[in-house]
């Protein structure tokens, strides 16, 4: 079994993109989606999921109410058949709903249980942890502990692309979440007033252009002694075959000349073209016939105060309400955007930024 990890609120949003690539979904869960395959589908997954943090390689689950429990079960899996004699172990951990809360114990624990198996797996009273580094998390989740190799190394948000930032980024996953969720399409035009480190823009022409988010980057999959890596090869030959060469109207703006300077050298990076300008909101819309707006705008909080920011969002109310057939997207912390904004959403989402609890405000074209 395998699993992709992701942010509250965005479970759906995976499931589906692991559907379009033809990969069974078996259950849809808080934070996670547990999905059916082999090395394949691993690979694809690593390579094409957009909105999800991390897919691990499940080794087994079972019920752990006691550190007994936990260190028995952990031990009775079959660890030779993923883990070298020499390999170098790391075990991160989480634990929600659960009488085993403290994750420093379960991760003892179970680095414990791990060395205890594969010593008597493969005979011998030393194991020397010099080979390559291979993490597994521990999950416990109301009483189920559930072991796997994480298959990422670092999470998928890290695309490569972004190299430089600027205070409080959007992730690359949550920015690729609210593209989706905006129902941007290719044949449409994208702006984002307020783009930062370009975060919005780039996901939105990777997603238009097909172009598989993690082409660009390495898994720690690929270390694993026991996975063929020419998978992977031929995953990303497809995927580099799949790439459309599409025209797009995609503009990202910002007032900071220097965020734009970012931004192009992101692009260049991600291997994608947009449209980048510095001019203020009032001026990004002249001629332009509807399309789609996604934004993630100063909360008041750590960019900016919060009379500061609600000026913004009055100021983005005034341009916005005079546009016709364009859709905004704004996602902020701030409990009170509505009441300042002017105006009730159509659809709201809670979603996280950054360990904050954010709402995504959507206005639908009119």
């Amino acid at each position: 079994m395998l699993i992709a990890t992701c942010k509250l609120g965005l479970e759906a949003l995976v499931a589906a993109e692991l559907r379009k690539l033809s990969i069974e979904v078996v259950r849809v869960e808080d934070a996670h989606v547990s999905f059916s395959g082999g090395y394949e589908e691993m690979a694809r997954a690593l390579l094409w999921l957009r909105t999800a943090e991390r897919v691990l390689l499940e080794v087994g689950s079972f019920k752990a109410l006691t550190f007994d429990e936990l260190f028995e079960g952990t031990k009775a899996l079959p660890w030779k058949n993923f883990l070298a004699r020499d390999a170098f172990i790391h075990v991160t951990g989480k634990s929600a709903k659960s009488a085993l809360f403290s994750v420093s114990d379960c991760q003892s624990i179970v680095k414990k249980a791990i060395v205890e198996n594969l010593k008597a797996a493969y005979k011998t009273q030393v194991l020397p942890e010099t080979g390559n580094r291979v993490i597994v998390e521990v999950g416990l989740l109301r009483d189920t502990a559930t072991l796997a190799l994480d298959c990422c190394g670092a999470g998928l948000s890290r695309r490569g692309y972004r190299t430089y930032n600027v205070a409080a980024p959007i992730a690359e996953t949550l920015g690729a979440a609210i593209v989706s969720l905006s129902r941007y399409r290719a044949d449409m035009p994208l702006i984002d007033p307020m783009c930062g480190s370009g975060t919005l823009p780039i996901e939105a022409a990777m997603l238009a252009q097909n172009r598989a988010p993690g082409l660009s980057r390495d898994f720690a999959a690929e270390e694993w002694p026991f996975f063929d890596t020419k998978i992977m090869e031929t995953a990303r030959e497809e995927a580099r075959d799949a790439v459309k060469d599409v025209k797009l109207d995609i503009l990202g703006s910002d007032v900071d000349a220097r965020s734009i300077d970012l931004c192009k050298k992101h692009a260049q990076k991600a291997g994608i073209h947009v449209n980048w300008a510095v001019k203020p909101l009032k001026e990004l819309f002249a001629a332009r016939a509807g399309g789609v707006i996604v934004c993630n705008p100063p909360y008041g909080e750590r960019l900016m105060e919060k009379k500061e920011a609600e000026a913004l969002y009055r100021e983005m109310r005034s341009v916005f309400s005079r546009l016709e057939r364009w859709s905004v997207n704004a996602i902020t912390s701030h409990p009170e955007f509505e009441r300042v904004y002017g105006l009730r959403a159509d659809k709201r989402r809670k979603l996280s930024n950054g360990g904050k609890v954010c709402t995504l405000y959507q206005y639908f074209a009119r």
